[in-house]
């Protein structure tokens, strides 16, 4: 039975050593290939070892290609046509038959139907142009214009404040007249008719505003 130790005095235990532990190392491995392939090549006669193999030089590695043959020319395809002379021939040839059958069926046809044939159709008349339409509109009224439409068109204008007043109502359309319709254009914001022209627009605006 073990005692207690006396008071005062160290305890005596067994002094632990440290235990050292070898692994073995990664690169250990790497290293052994390596002394291997030293080994073998410091003695290549064994049969085991790498003989070294010379590099051949760059003047040993290009050859010379041998001249390429010139390609002869391809020879002449020749046509089915044949040649020149044989052409013309065969051209001759049809012109010759299509005249023979057109002579045939002229002997053929019957007195009426070879006059018929003689005949010529009357020339028609050239065709007239048209006209061009007034871009204003069919009943439209310019400087120099005169008669009744003109009369009504000043006593409408007259009727329109500081437009036309005091105007003449003699059915001329004059320089006058053609500076009142411009205005009255203007002031009333028409665009669809030439300024100072009596056009489709100007004459709804102005009936519409004179009754």
């Amino acid at each position: 039975m073990p005692t207690a130790d006396e008071p005062g005095k160290p305890h005596e235990r067994p002094v632990l050593e440290p235990i050292r532990v070898l692994r073995p190392r990664n690169t250990d491995a790497l290293a052994a290939l390596f002394r291997e392939m030293e080994e073998l090549t410091e003695d290549p006669e064994n049969g085991e070892g790498y003989e070294s193999v010379p590099l051949p030089t760059p003047e040993a590695r290009t050859q010379e290609l041998p001249p390429v043959p010139p390609i002869p020319p391809a020879p002449p395809v020749r046509r089915p046509g044949g040649t020149g002379p044989r052409r013309a021939a065969v051209a001759a040839g049809a012109v010759l038959a299509a005249a023979l059958v057109g002579f045939g069926c002229a002997l053929l046809l019957p007195e009426g139907d070879r006059g018929s044939t003689a005949r010529t159709l009357p020339a028609t008349p050239p065709a007239t142009a048209a006209p061009p339409a007034d871009p204003d509109g069919s009943g439209t009224l310019r400087e120099g214009a005169a008669g009744p439409e003109v009369t009504d068109l000043q006593q409408r204008l007259r009727r329109i404040p500081n437009v036309y007043d005091d105007g003449a109502t003699d059915g001329r359309y004059d320089t006058v007249l053609a500076e009142a319709v411009a205005r009255f254009q203007l002031w009333y914001g028409i665009r669809g008719d030439e300024s100072g022209v009596y056009g489709d627009d100007t004459r709804r605006d102005l009936e519409s505003r004179t009754g």
